[in-house]
């Protein structure tokens, strides 16, 4: 197993509501995206390296042209990563059964998207992670274009790079820097432990207010 793969795992058994405290506690408090993406399953938590796409609506380009772009999306998400796409428009599906089943096959851990998704009880059923922030059945042909690959976006005030990480549940969407990842995870394993401590104190009677004290946790 690879060190991006492993420290990918480590992630995804931590929560979001964590990682938001850890990079609010390094300086980087802004780091979470609008609380309008969400999981299509509630269940399902998300985390890896990030992978950036961008697109652009036009309802003049050539239908073989989007779903050329399309297919080069679904080539070039690197095995392992998680994608993460700014469509810039509000009117499409960004998603659907085959592509999700594509990327599954191909490794991708999961899909977040700034915009739309179709086919989701499908996507549910083969198990492929999506958050996205509407459903519509409207696909892409002839009308988006997928045009930037790898390089920085934005999704509301969070810039996102690839070789960034992302711990995304129910609770919301946070995006770790690529250059604190590894302090970043390994600080939130210890809140994880320490606030296991605290549990434990307050089942066994300890007054809530000693045991913040205490572990400095709460």
């Amino acid at each position: 197993m690879n060190k991006i793969v492993a420290l990918s795992n480590r992630l995804e058994k931590c929560y979001s509501g964590a990682v938001y405290d850890v990079l609010r506690a390094m300086g980087y408090p802004n780091q979470t995206l609008p609380n309008t993406i969400r999981p299509l399953d509630i269940d399902k938590k998300l985390a890896g390296q990030v992978f950036t796409v961008s697109g652009r609506y036009d309802d003049t380009l050539d239908p073989h042209e989007t779903l050329l772009q399309w297919t080069a999306l679904l080539s070039k998400a690197p095995k392992g990563s998680v994608v993460i796409c700014q469509p810039n428009d509000d009117t499409l599906s960004h998603m659907g059964e085959l592509s999700s089943e594509t990327l599954q096959l191909r490794g991708i851990r999961g899909y977040i998207v700034d915009g739309g998704c179709r086919d989701s009880n499908f996507i549910n059923k083969i198990g492929f992670k999506v958050f996205c922030k509407y459903y519509t059945p409207v696909d892409i042909v002839g009308r988006w274009v997928a045009d930037s690959f790898g390089e920085p976006i934005i999704i509301g005030n969070v810039k996102i790079k690839t070789g960034d990480y992302v711990m995304a549940d129910r609770d919301g969407v946070v995006v770790i820097p690529e250059h604190i990842s590894k302090e970043a995870i390994e600080k939130v394993e210890e809140v994880l432990k320490t606030e296991s401590l605290v549990r434990k104190a307050i089942m066994d009677g300890v007054d809530p207010q000693e045991a913040y004290l205490k572990y400095g946790k709460f």
